[in-house]
């Protein structure tokens, strides 16, 4: 009978503990789906992350709007949006200025957005890609998928002066991010400095690229929201 009712207590422990991701820091916060969410921008398409399918959430949890010319977007779970159009291949440089309306409008502690390149079988689970992502309190992360998560900058990222600051919680904060790949160098840019260069050979090996061409796009974590104005490819 003891052990029936020590069973029973495990899961419910089990049953009751709320999906969660761990963002900077190491805390915690739970994904909220967005109402009214899903791809509403032609051509563009997303997917979010494995984890977060595992606890139920889909592509209609976030939501990505065109508002003008720019591009508006409201997570839910992390996701990554891409047009499969938007192809870069050779030597390129992909950037995007990110405004933060409202810093921290939708969460708890601060959260990343930022550039995707090198996308390849995107939507599927052997996807690759490269992203660089700034969060409003300064700090930025570089990491990717391939097809597991992999890490470049650390686990938590690291800060650089030249990433934006908010002057406080609801006020707003913007980013221009880069990435550039030249010869054996792929380097991200924010706000016009280089805060992170790897040579092209740590970056397309086993468990990380298959290369470094590919569809470029955009990264948000959970429960963020953002606009992205002037996502441009350019070559040299």
């Amino acid at each position: 009978m003891r052990r029936t009712y020590v069973f029973a207590l495990a899961l419910l422990a089990v049953i009751l503990v709320p999906t969660a991701n761990f963002s900077q820091g190491g805390q915690m916060e739970t994904s909220r789906g967005v109402p009214g969410g899903g791809v509403s921008v032609p051509g563009w398409t997303g997917k979010i992350d494995a984890k977060e399918e595992a606890a139920g959430m889909t592509l209609n949890s976030a939501k990505l709007t065109k508002d003008g010319d720019a591009l508006r977007v409201t997570t839910g779970p992390a996701v990554t949006y891409w047009n499969p159009a938007n192809k870069a291949a050779g030597d390129y440089t992909v950037k995007a200025t990110f405004k933060e309306p409202k810093y921290m409008n939708i969460n708890s502690h601060p959260h990343p957005y930022g550039l995707v390149i090198a996308g390849n079988d995107l939507g599927t689970d052997q996807q690759t890609y490269l992203y660089c992502a700034a969060y409003g309190n300064g700090n930025f992360i570089v990491r990717g998928f391939g097809p597991a998560p992999f890490q470049m900058n650390g686990p938590r990222g690291g800060a650089d002066p030249a990433v934006n600051k908010a002057a406080g919680v609801g006020e707003p904060v913007s980013q221009e991010i880069a990435i550039s790949v030249r010869g054996e160098k792929v380097a991200c840019s924010i706000n016009n400095k280089v805060v992170a260069s790897y040579d092209k050979s740590a970056l397309v090996t086993s468990g990380k690229l298959k290369s470094t061409d590919g569809v470029y796009g955009i990264r948000f974590a959970h429960n963020t929201e953002a606009i992205v104005t002037g996502l441009t490819l350019t070559k040299p």
